[in-house]
């Protein structure tokens, strides 16, 4: 079992790749005029290819408990932990209109892919995010479906639309090749123009999360409010992982998904929920202050839970 310090230092260059991001904003090399383009291109065509890769000669999907339970788990462990946020919100004072929405919604809302993905890779081996992508898209679903409708009172049928989308067309040819084991037929070439596309996703993914984060460092007065940062770090660092542990522990389930489970339990929230309290007329606000407060947290707890977890369940 891997050290606390060992831990951190598979944590670190995550949120160094991150800082990252903010200091190429602040010195104007990458700008805010390019960061619609450059996400377009990591959403659906980068990530894309390492779902993909990830998928496609992987053994452990190929076993049809996986590929309905993985998902299955995610959707259900993200809408217990949006639900349990929006209550946990309303015991805090918080009101519609005043960012009870939001703070539900962001804080149940984990960091399910960019940070999870490279740290998968560096205690399981790359052959883990087969696994992990397809219990991703149960936390899609959530997201789409019961996160929006919390957010925003949208219908299910509009959420539903949502999850056709790259990653999950990838994911589904990925997963068909992989169940025909079509991947040894691939050309070598195409298999690497992929690998090299892959690769790139998740450094470019975090640089531009940092770039995302940035303009909000500079009113850093309004990045702290002590309901909204406090009580999203205790749920989404304190009781959310160890509902994530349990699970991983006492689940019928292979040990690759008691793995992804036991790394996203001990995630911090999520960027996306800032980029759809935008568009669905949430409070950016609100969501920036859980992502700030359970990040910077993060990167000291996530060893701890790691650790414990890992322990623990397996």
């Amino acid at each position: 079992m891997m050290s606390y310090w060992q831990l951190l230092m598979l944590i670190l260059p995550v949120f160094g790749l991150i800082g990252i991001g903010v200091v190429l904003r602040r010195v104007g090399w990458m700008t805010t005029e390019a960061d619609a383009s450059l996400l377009k291109m990591v959403v659906n065509w980068l990530y894309p290819c390492l779902i993909f890769e990830s998928v496609l000669n992987n053994a452990a999907l190929r076993v049809p408990a996986n590929l309905g339970f993985a998902p299955a788990v995610g959707f259900g462990a993200m809408v217990f932990t949006i639900l349990g946020a929006l209550y946990a919100g309303r015991l805090l004072g918080l009101t519609q209109g005043h960012g009870l929405r939001t703070f539900a919604f962001a804080s149940g809302i984990n960091n399910y892919g960019y940070v999870p993905i490279p740290l998968m890779a560096a205690l399981f081996g790359t052959d883990s995010l087969g696994m992990l992508m397809v219990h991703n898209v149960g936390c899609e679903a959530a997201i789409w479906t019961v996160g929006i409708l919390v957010l925003s009172g949208l219908s299910l049928r509009e959420g539903w639309k949502k999850l056709f989308n790259a990653p999950v067309i990838a994911l589904v040819l990925g997963l068909v090749g992989n169940l025909s084991r079509v991947g040894p037929h691939v050309p070598e070439v195409v298999n690497s123009v992929i690998h090299q596309c892959a690769i790139c996703s998740i450094p470019l993914g975090l640089i531009l999360i940092g770039g995302t984060l940035d303009p909000y460092f500079e009113r850093p007065r309004e990045l702290f409010e002590p309901r909204v940062s406090v009580f999203s770090s205790l749920l989404r660092l304190g009781a959310f992982p160890l509902v994530y542990v349990v699970l991983a522990k006492y689940l019928p389930c292979s040990i690759e998904l008691k793995r992804v489970l036991v790394v996203q339990g001990a995630m911090p929230a999520g960027i996306l929920p800032i980029v759809i309290a935008k568009h669905y007329g949430g409070q950016p606000l609100v969501a920036v202050r859980v992502v700030i407060g359970t990040t910077a947290l993060g990167i000291f707890l996530i060893p701890l839970w790691l650790r414990f977890g890992l322990a623990w369940v397996l």
